[in-house]
């Protein structure tokens, strides 16, 4: 479970939050953990306090472009800030769900080669690493962009007059482009920009670490499933059958709960990020100059990926909950006792029931973006 959750567990210690307890914190952590969390959010709070009053004065001086861009910074914002405080808010709901999947975790080597364990582990790792690593350059290099452009341009090559600039478009009531308030200023948005990044990538991550292990036991209950050479026998073949809709059951609590974690962060997210494209293609028709053009694309790389990531896992675990009712239907149940054929169409339809009520959400949000 530490490897599948390493990577979520890095980035909420970054802007300080504990998505789930285990019940051993010292009043020591959890202070310092306040102290961090608060001490991000205050920050990202007043920045994008700060580039609202932008938008309104941008608008009110018929700036619309600058305005424009202002919004994909808000936008950028309320998602990050968002995804935190959900949370935190559901952090009693998350621990009841990490501890049920330390419970039905395989354990021992036996176990790990029966879950095919070790496959599913390298995927989600290297699937949380690339998108984690993508996510932070694309966040840096937007942040730092300004800054490189200023020595290189206007410090090394010598070929324009950039200027000391901020990443981000915000109304800063004096004149800070020739003291040292700039300063001050470049550091507060660049730590804004990373609490806002990081709080997306550790829920997102997460969400990569339960589905996998979600689809690992539906997976694994379609492979028992289809496996299983039947008796014939009712007593002998209805007690395996027991097991089977326990776990499948259990499995079904799981994904419901996810549905209830995540569900409106990423409806959030995939509506901020519709609404970034829409911005990013206005601007890029209207001629705004390749600088500009840049960091948006920047904005818009980010937003792809993360909307394709959640739709990617949404798939595979519908796929892998449609992939058991297959594997029911291909077992041998011909030389089943009827009353246990009854049984596998109730089974069968449960499964299919998921497709359309648990994860409607995500199929919802597959097929609205390929349109």
């Amino acid at each position: 479970m530490e490897k599948l959750m390493k990577y979520a567990s890095f980035f909420y210690t970054a802007v300080g939050i504990r998505p789930y307890t285990n019940g051993e914190e010292s009043e020591m952590s959890k202070l310092i953990f306040r102290i961090v969390f608060w001490s991000n959010v205050i920050n990202l709070g007043i920045v994008g306090l700060f580039e609202g009053i932008y938008i309104y004065s941008a608008f009110k001086d018929n700036k619309f472009l600058e305005a424009v861009t202002a919004l994909s910074y808000i936008g950028f914002v309320s998602v990050g800030m968002s995804k935190m405080f959900f949370i935190r808010w559901k952090k009693t709901a998350i621990t009841e769900l990490i501890n049920e999947l330390k419970e039905i975790y395989p354990n021992g080597l036996i176990q790990e080669e029966r879950y095919n364990l070790p496959m599913y582990l390298g995927t989600c790792s290297r699937i949380s690493l690339t998108y984690s690593l993508l996510y932070s350059v694309l966040i840096w290099t937007f942040n730092l962009f300004c800054v490189m452009e200023y020595w290189v341009y206007d410090k090394w090559l010598n070929i324009r007059v950039v200027g000391k600039q901020l990443p981000y478009l915000m109304y800063i009531p004096w004149k800070w482009n020739d003291n040292w308030s700039y300063y001050p200023l470049l550091l507060c948005q660049n730590f804004a920009g990373y609490t806002s990044a990081a709080g997306q990538i550790s829920t997102d991550v997460l969400l990569c670490a339960v589905a996998t292990q979600l689809v690992m036991h539906f997976d694994f209950l379609s492979n028992s499933m289809e496996r299983h050479e039947l008796s014939g026998d009712w007593k002998k073949d209805s007690r395996f059958l027991v097991d089977i809709v326990r776990y499948h059951e259990r499995i079904l609590r799981l994904s419901d709960a996810v549905n209830d974690i995540f569900g409106i962060p990423l409806l959030l997210n995939f509506m901020v990020s519709s609404f970034v494209i829409c911005f990013v293609g206005f601007q890029m028709t209207v001629g705004v100059p390749p600088d500009i053009v840049v960091k948006l694309f920047l904005f818009l790389v980010s937003s792809m990926s993360q909307v394709y990531l959640i739709c990617h896992y949404g798939q595979l675990v519908a796929d892998a909950s449609y992939g058991f009712s297959v594997a029911t239907y291909n077992q041998k149940w011909y030389k089943a006792d009827v009353r246990y054929k009854r049984e596998l169409v109730i089974m069968i339809t449960r499964s299919q029931k998921l497709l359309q009520i648990s994860y409607k959400f995500f199929a919802l949000l597959r097929t609205m973006y390929t349109q």
